[in-house]
């Protein structure tokens, strides 16, 4: 068996990046629940798994010139919908909206058994690594924006 990350990536679809993540006790409040904040943790796994099935590492964008490039959310919006519980598999949908000057919004579900439980739109701001404003690469941004539209690869 390979050791590839992208065997649990989640996959590219034809309308985005799909992730399936389970439900632990660990991400339940005591009513069984997941706990809101949790719900970030599903999300940011989603748009970390849609970059590296696109074959960008972060930590390689870091270091990929003297100035580096970093992914920092900017602004969330996020709509509660309805509860996921331990044990439900939960499937992540990540879509790039918009990828370009030094920001990329991406829009983001996550469903249980075909439910819509969240909605989020995230905007990321695209920093070096000094934590100043940096333009998104030409061919980076082409490449979200062609996940999306199920023309990557």
């Amino acid at each position: 068996m390979s050791n590839s990350p992208f065997l649990i990536a989640g996959e590219l679809t034809s309308t985005g990046h799909r992730l399936i993540q389970r439900v632990y006790y660990e991400d339940t409040d005591f009513s069984g629940l997941v706990y809101h904040a949790r719900y970030l943790h599903f999300l940011e796994r989603g748009r970390t798994d849609y970059l590296r099935c696109l074959g960008v590492g972060q930590r390689e964008l870091l270091n990929a010139d003297e100035e580096g490039l970093v992914f920092v959310v900017h602004r969330m919006e996020i709509d509660f919908k309805g509860p996921a519980r331990m044990d439900d598999v939960l499937t992540i949908h990540t879509v790039t909206d918009k990828a370009g000057g030094a920001k990329m919004v991406l829009s983001q579900e996550i469903r249980c058994d075909g439910a819509l439980l969240i909605s989020a739109k995230v905007i990321v701001a695209v920093i070096n690594a000094k934590g100043r404003p940096r333009r998104l690469p030409e061919e980076l941004a082409h490449q979200l924006l062609a996940a999306s539209a199920g023309q990557a690869g």
